[in-house]
């Protein structure tokens, strides 16, 4: 009997309920498996009928399909003589008539068992199981399995694929064995991407890479391993032995069959490597423009439409466009055919050939500068420099006659004509004609469309590509119904940090020197008038706080769960250093006024590439209230009482932390003070990180207890003119 095995996993771009495709993808996996010699294959979590179907599991036809590709499966000659994990849901323990005349078997083992072979045993643990504390693959160790297989579907977030790895190397390290982990790629219907990343992995080492974004509907990867490498592997772990001895164990389910053979002395084996992870910033370029490939082919659309209004956020989506144009040329160079037909049928060119990514986005891609009279010729010409260089059809127009037309209206109906800030309007008025301009833009966007392509005597329809921010969203700082309503946005799911971090790297490596002055230039709406030709609003003065910030409480808010008085608790030694405990309570309480004000429209994102732990997205990853008590009472009363707390225990009992000793000017001076000192310590808070910020030195001196007593106030003056630290704002002294 041989030892030595060659198994392969698979990454595949399967599309929810597509039972045709997914079947014909599956089919060309198990035989590129069988082409590399391997004798099992595993594919992704629920291959058959697409992970994400959602409520369509509950359709019994969706059951009635799956089971049919099953069968179909089952009667194919490329399934003989080799082990085929296939995922697909299951309900029932006595099979369906299809089946038993294929199998002839009447019912099937159902729940936890693995697979005996003639040479080895596998176990089987399904995507979540790998992250849950104890997983099924520890058991299963310990009862002898050695090849442990992983049907995953693992939807890409930023910088995830540092875990994922970790725990397969971990899970191989403590137990030793083989684990083989497959994965969906691409965009499956809805708002997730599933970025591949098949790996193999052998007691600790990563034997096998599978890549993380491409345009590959079917990638198969394959490792040949040596069985005794695993159990020479186990036999030196002595503390892993005594629990194995201790193991409940497995049913096991015998199958004749071996995975390997008699003569595989001479198979060489696969060598370990060293896994190779992208960068955020590359990972945005890859990831999302990936998902708009799919979209864009199965949408069976002819192009995007995007609002190009000159700032980072429209710029880094028509960035993602043109690395998807980079991604199909270089796909197309590199033989893919299901790539060349889809973008001959995209731009309705049967002989089309797509060499250069400039030439294709200008097929693909039409932006728009939509300029008000309150648009800078600074934004003007960094749109139509960024559109020039990559190369995308550019249009710009004025909307400003259907402003007025609006406004007009307005007037006609009311006698009242709303005035901006400036003018002397109020704040209703001026947010009022700030919405007019945003939400015209939008309905110019649809108008152009559905028939910019038929002005140019071209067939089809566009995509609307929509830029709004992850933080945006989550402050609410968007108009409703303006040109963040779209038909997709690339961007939704990433914060304004990494989206400047994507920019830059567009910058260096698509050589694309618009972006430069994009990154210089401050984030502004340009809704409101302005001032001597310049922009007189910016984003982060309209919405009272920064970017950096706003990620900071998104993360809070949904990663660590927390709400109004949990968040001021965690900002107050998060930011000890920048703000005081009031300045911490104020910016969260205009937080949450602004995100519960807000909430509302989250009910109407578009929906976004999902890249970060924090979406707000109320369709899918944020399942909370749309109508809020924006005053939020009892909350603020808590961090209210805590302020009060905080100052007054400051007086009290100050808690030190760095801390270092008193200077001698004040250990050496009054002679009263020296003898009782209990606590001759302090500690000087940073001034001028935030503007206007109070910085604290707080000092611990025990009872003074000597004659003659000094006033409290009279104390704080004469340690005040001993330290006269340049940061001193405040000294606090405890009896």
């Amino acid at each position: 009997m041989g030892r030595r095995v060659t198994v392969a996993t698979c990454a595949l771009n399967q599309w929810a309920l597509d039972f045709e495709g997914n079947l014909q993808r599956i089919l060309k996996s198990i035989e590129i498996a069988k082409c590399k010699g391997a004798t099992y294959r595993l594919g992704p979590e629920l291959e058959i009928c697409g992970y994400g179907c959602w409520d369509h599991y509950y359709e019994s036809d969706t059951l009635l399909h799956s089971l049919q590709v099953l069968a179909a499966l089952l009667e194919s000659p490329v399934t003989q003589d080799i082990i085929c994990d296939v995922g697909m849901q299951t309900e029932e323990y006595f099979l369906p008539r299809m089946l038993q005349s294929l199998t002839k078997q009447e019912t099937v083992p159902f729940g936890d068992a693995v697979l005996a072979t003639r040479d080895t045993c596998i176990g089987s643990e399904i995507c979540e199981e790998l992250w849950t504390p104890h997983s099924p693959h520890v058991d299963m160790g310990l009862d002898g399995v050695e090849i442990f297989t992983n049907a995953s579907g693992s939807h890409h977030v930023l910088r995830k694929a540092h875990a994922r790895v970790d725990l397969v190397t971990m899970a191989t390290t403590k137990n030793g064995g083989i684990y083989l982990l497959a994965n969906q790629k691409g965009c499956d219907g809805d708002r997730l991407y599933y970025d591949g990343c098949a790996l193999i992995a052998m007691n600790g080492h990563i034997l096998a890479q599978g890549s993380q974004f491409s345009l590959d509907d079917v990638e198969v990867l394959t490792a040949t391993l040596d069985l005794e490498d695993v159990r020479s592997y186990r036999a030196e772990i002595s503390s892993r032995n005594l629990a194995a001895s201790k193991a409940s164990p497995y049913p096991r389910v015998k199958v004749d069959f071996a995975l390997s053979s008699r003569e595989d002395l001479l198979e060489p084996l696969s060598e370990p490597l060293e896994w190779k992870y992208h960068s955020p910033a590359k990972e945005i370029s890859l990831g999302p423009a990936c998902w708009l490939w799919d979209f864009l082919r199965r949408s069976q659309q002819a192009g995007f439409f995007l609002p190009l209004s000159g700032g980072v956020d429209s710029a880094a989506t028509a960035c993602l466009v043109y690395s998807m144009c980079r991604q199909v040329c270089e796909a197309v160079n590199n033989g893919n055919q299901e790539v060349l037909a889809d973008v001959r049928t995209i731009v309705d060119q049967l002989d089309y050939m797509p060499r250069d990514p400039r030439e294709l986005c200008g097929r693909v891609l039409t932006t728009c500068y939509m300029a008000s009279e309150n648009s800078s010729r600074e934004t003007r010409d960094r749109a139509a420099e960024l559109a020039r260089q990559i190369g995308s059809h550019h249009i710009g127009l004025d909307i400003d006659p259907a402003v007025k037309a609006v406004v007009g209206i307005f007037s006609l109906a009311t006698g009242k004509r709303p005035l901006f800030a400036v003018h002397g309007g109020s704040r209703r008025e001026n947010l009022a004609l700030q919405n007019v301009q945003a939400r015209i833009r939008m309905v110019v966007a649809y108008l152009f469309a559905q028939l910019s392509l038929w002005a140019r005597g071209a067939r089809g329809g566009l995509l609307v590509l929509g830029s709004a921010n992850v933080d945006e969203s989550l402050l609410g700082y968007l108009t409703k119904y303006d040109c963040s309503s779209a038909d997709i946005n690339p961007i939704g799911g990433i914060s304004k940090t990494d989206l400047r971090a994507f920019v830059h790297f567009c910058l260096e490596h698509f050589q694309l020197p618009a972006l430069e002055g994009i990154l210089a230039a401050p984030a502004t709406a340009e809704l409101e008038p302005l001032a001597d030709g310049r922009v007189s609003q910016t984003d982060e003065e309209d919405m009272g706080m920064t970017y950096a910030d706003l990620s900071v409480y998104g993360r809070l808010r949904k990663v660590a769960k927390t709400g109004p008085y949990g968040m001021f608790c965690k900002l107050v030694s998060l930011w000890k250093d920048v703000c005081s405990p009031r300045q911490v309570a104020d910016k969260v309480r205009w937080f949450f006024c602004k995100y519960s004000m807000n909430r509302h429209k989250m009910t109407t994102l578009t929906p976004a590439y999902h890249a970060e732990s924090y979406s707000p997205d109320d369709n899918r990853f944020d399942l909370r209230p749309f109508l809020y008590n924006t005053s939020w009472p009892w909350q603020f009363r808590c961090i209210e009482a805590q302020v009060r707390r905080a100052t007054k225990g400051l007086l009290r009992e100050p808690r030190l932390r760095g801390e270092r000793r008193l200077p001698a000017a004040l250990r050496s001076r009054p002679r009263f003070l020296r003898p009782r000192l209990r606590e001759a310590q302090v500690r000087f808070g940073s001034a001028g990180a935030v503007p206007g910020a109070a910085s604290l030195a707080w000092v611990a001196v025990g009872t003074w207890g000597q004659s003659p007593p000094l006033a409290a106030d009279s104390r704080v003056q004469m340690v005040s003119r001993l330290l006269k630290p340049p940061c001193l704002s405040f000294l606090f002294l405890v009896n």
